[in-house]
Parts: structure tokens; C-alpha cells; sequence
């Protein structure tokens, strides 16, 4: 099975750009109710993964250990964008661990986000290692190896004890074994996990509403950090983020660099993930609030109609369709074209090299 498109741009009377990807979506048994293209082609998850990273340290009581809460633990699963509200969580982080900021192996760098970008620069600031998107992160796991007694050096390396044990929750959530999940390094320098887009969604599932076979700890970890996603929406991406207007309306919702998409519903127990192969953020919403309402018409959302257009509506209203020209001008729109197939699910391809 091959890619499909997800979302169309038109500019005037024509398509500019078709968006082509994979969706499927997952319950927390690890059944598969829904796809578009191919749910069994693999994806880098990136960012995504970020919630799955921060569960050994929820885990072995870090949170306890150096007096943190929900915003801490809402940064350590963010790709933030250099807010004033994450910058403060994360100064206060190395104020309580006692870690160094020139001990994370990220570079000095601006923020992401354009508007604290700006401001730094036109205050001529410096640069800093807590800039990076990926900082809260570094940080809580720098943290949590101090606590297990594993050096801090090389804590990024696959063969640390720290990466071992994201490893072994992460295969965990997924159901995949250990050995059979590919790994390369992420921009931060992690490890970043490529699993089947099926796979994915269902760490989405579960991570939204654990099953009854997880292990304690690890379920008592997933709903811990999911309530403190929830309850900080805005800590974990940034004002004006598709992840921010979904957790603000009650879904489990991260994004991951090069179009990668989940989403856990933790009333259907679902799971939903999205690869669109180009990349785009920009369609990225159009095609979330099209498969929210193609999930209305199925028999797995027709029990939550009303909440699923509701977070349709929320897209909606949060995200615009419309393509401006550079003075503002509407010259044309984006519209979704995903249509979500049920039944009996293809044969997944265990892995591959090549998305389309």
C-alpha cells in the first residue's frame, strides 16, 4: 500500500500541492479500526516520543525527588518555544537539580518560537542551551540518572542505561519487541525510535487510557504525565500549536518534527497517528479535524459524536484554511481529501525505508 493524499492546497482554480501520508487509529487493545494509506509503514517518531521518554523518571520519583509538578514534567515532554513561562520552569529546574546548564549536550541556540526569538535579538541576548526545544527534556533525564546513579556522561548514547530503559518502555506501550524497533539520533542528539504508524497510535491509546496488562508502575507513570499534559497545554508546545488547541480541549496530543502527528482520546481509548511525507504543519490541522470527524461516521466514535466535533470545531476555529497572500489577501485555502477505511486491516509491512 502506498501513500494517499490527506489535504489539498488550491491556489485560485488549481491544486497547488497535494499533502500524501498514512493515518491509522489504534485502540488500547492494539486493534486496528481505521487507516488511510499504509498504517504498517514506518516513521521516525521524533517529538512525538517525548511523553514515552519521561515516564522512567515519573517512574523512580523524580518528580518527588527534587519537589517538582505538573509544569516540570508538562516541560519535560515539550518541544517548547522559548516562552517566558517555559524559560522560568526550566531555570527553575536547574536551580533544584543542581545541574549545570553546560552539562546538556544540546547547543547554544535562540528559541524556536518567533516572537521570544525576536525579542532576545533585538535585546541582543545570548544564546543558550535551555533555548533548545528539547531542554526540558535533557534536563529531568540528566536528573533522573543522578538519582539511579548513571553517569551523566554519554547520557544520550543508546547503549546508556537511561536510553536502555526509554528502550524498554517504549516497547512496552507499542508492543513491539525491543530488538525489532529501528533507531537513529534525533536533533537533540537522543535516540529517536522508527516504528509502524499503527504502532504509534496505539502508544497514543495508551498513554490516553492504559490498559488493564500494563504493569502498575508504568500505568500509574502514563497517567501521571498525561494529567500534567492536560493540565498545561500551553507548557508543552506553545500558544497557537495544534498539540496546545487539542490538550486545551481534553485530548493527549504532541507533534513530531517532519509531519509526524499523535493523538490519544482517552474516552474511546483510541489512538490516532499521522506521517504526511512532505513535512507540513500547515495541513496538519485540516487533516486532524477531517479524520475527528470521519470518526463520527464509524461505529468506534459514534458514541462520542458530539465531543469528537467539538474538538473538530476547536481545529477549526484555532487553525485557518485560508492561503494569504503576503498583504493578507485570501488567494486560496486548504481542504482535507482523507478518507479513513474500516474493516479488516492490510498486512503491515514490518519495516521500510521508503514512506511512499
Amino acid at each position: 500500500m502506498r501513500a494517499i493524499p490527506l489535504a489539498q492546497v488550491w491556489r485560485g482554480h488549481l491544486i497547488e500541492n497535494s499533502h500524501i501520508g498514512h493515518a491509522a487509529v489504534v485502540d488500547a487493545d492494539g486493534r486496528l479500526l481505521a487507516w488511510a494509506g499504509d498504517p504498517g509503514a514506518c516513521t521516525y517518531m521524533r517529538s512525538a516520543a517525548k511523553p514515552v521518554q519521561a515516564l522512567p523518571a515519573v517512574m523512580r520519583g523524580v518528580l518527588e525527588q527534587y519537589g517538582w509538578g505538573e509544569e516540570e514534567l508538562a516541560l519535560m515532554t515539550a518541544s517548547h518555544r522559548g516562552d517566558e513561562s517555559h524559560i522560568a520552569v526550566l531555570e527553575r529546574m536547574l536551580a533544584t537539580s543542581g545541574i549545570a546548564e553546560s552539562e546538556l549536550a544540546l547547543p547554544e541556540t535562540l528559541m524556536l518560537g518567533e516572537a521570544p526569538r525576536e525579542r532576545l535579538l533585538r535585546a541582543d541576548g545570548e544564546r543558550r542551551r535551555i533555548y533548545h526545544n528539547c531542554a526540558g527534556k535533557h534536563l529531568g533525564l540528566l536528573a533522573l540518572c543522578d538519582m539511579a546513579g548513571w553517569p551523566r556522561r554519554g547520557y544520550t548514547q543508546p547503549e546508556h542505561p537511561l536510553q536502555q530503559e526509554i528502550l524498554k518502555r517504549l516497547a512496552a506501550l507499542s508492543g513491539e519487541e525491543e530488538k525489532r524497533v529501528e533507531r537513529a539520533t534525533d536533533g537533540c542528539g537522543f535516540p529517536v525510535f522508527a516504528l509502524p504508524i499503527w504502532r504509534i497510535a496505539l502508544i497514543y491509546a495508551r498513554l490516553a487510557a492504559p490498559p488493564g496488562g500494563l504493569d502498575d508502575a508504568v500505568r500509574q507513570a502514563t497517567v501521571r504525565t498525561t494529567a500534567a499534559m492536560l493540565a498545561q497545554p500551553a507548557l508543552v508546545e506553545g500558544e497557537g500549536r495544534l498539540a496546545t488547541t487539542l490538550l486545551a480541549g481534553g485530548v493527549l496530543a504532541k507533534s513530531g518534527a517532519e509531519g509526524v502527528f499523535a493523538i490519544g482520546l482517552p474516552q474511546l481509548r483510541l489512538g490516532l497517528a499521522v506521517k504526511l511525507l512532505d513535512g507540513s504543519e500547515a495541513a496538519m490541522p485540516t487533516v486532524v479535524a477531517a479524520l475527528l470527524r470521519s470518526l463520527v461516521a464509524s461505529r468506534h466514535g459514534a458514541g462520542a459524536a458530539e465531543e469528537l466535533l467539538a474538538l473538530a470545531a476547536r481545529v477549526d476555529a484555532s487553525h485557518h484554511t485560508i492561503v494569504h497572500s503576503d498583504a493578507g489577501a485570501a488567494v486560496g485555502r486548504i481542504e482535507p481529501v482523507v478518507r479513513l477505511s474500516y474493516g479488516e486491516g492490510p498486512r503491515f509491512r514490518r519495516r521500510s525505508s521508503d514512506l511512499a
